[in-house]
């Protein structure tokens, strides 16, 4: 299969991104002035060790928590400008996600794992299915649907959750350490299929890592230090 033709245009900016936490010993900045432009496309690392509010930022990119300061847009879209349903509603519809662990339903199978999102969205139950069975053809998984998530590998687990997170045809997927609880030939194989989603789909990624292999197979790196972006490659 061909590479799929790349569309450049910007689809997220993030500029002047603050965030901090109270805890019983004072206030904790996490995240002090990021700034983080994203292309059509684009398959970006954001690179760091752990506690450097790597988390805090995607969840923060994704809709999922809003920064003290700081102002996002997804396309022409600003999040500040969305209530929460608002806010909600447009990520369901835009935004994947793909975490370090995989959140499956346990008592539904493979199948129904990746069309619930689709049910949601009140597609009909047959498209659904339609879409499931293609999406986990594509992980690879076409002998596994049936499966529920105990019966499958770690691998597995998380080549079902990014069919999942693929299931509305979002703009963007954020994945958070999306081989963190994989061994290193398993999690090797999860990045062989992002960068392949990515050259054939044109799907954005960005993808949280402390692992600079899975940093090297992407465009471009956002290194963040004691809160702050570095210049990356």
């Amino acid at each position: 299969m061909g590479s799929a033709q790349r569309d450049t245009s910007c689809i997220l900016r993030a500029t002047n991104i603050h965030r901090g936490f109270d805890t019983p010993k004072g206030r904790i900045t996490v995240l002090e002035g990021v700034d983080l432009t994203l292309q059509r496309g684009e398959m970006v690392a954001v690179l760091g060790s752990s506690g450097v509010g790597k988390t805090t930022l995607l969840h923060i990119l994704g809709g999922l928590d809003r920064p003290d300061r700081g102002e996002i847009h997804f396309g022409d879209r600003s999040y500040a400008k969305m209530s929460e349903t608002e806010l909600a509603s447009f990520r369901n519809r835009h935004v994947g996600f793909v975490f370090q662990f995989h959140y499956l339903m346990a008592e539904f199978s493979a199948l129904e794992n990746v069309m619930i999102p689709l049910l949601i969205a009140r597609r009909p139950a047959a498209d659904a299915q339609e879409r499931a069975e293609l999406l986990l053809s594509e992980v690879g998984l076409k002998e596994r649907m049936g499966h529920r998530p105990a019966e499958l590998s770690g691998g597995e687990q998380q080549r079902v959750a990014v069919a999942r997170a693929l299931a509305v045809e979002p703009d963007l997927v954020i994945a958070d350490e999306p081989s963190g609880n994989l061994d290193f030939e398993t999690g090797r194989e999860l990045h062989r299929l992002l960068v392949e989603l990515n050259r054939t789909k044109n799907i954005t990624f960005l993808i949280a890592t402390h692992n600079q292999p899975l940093a090297d197979l992407t465009h471009r790196v956002v290194r963040l230090r004691e809160g702050k972006n570095e210049v990356g490659r």
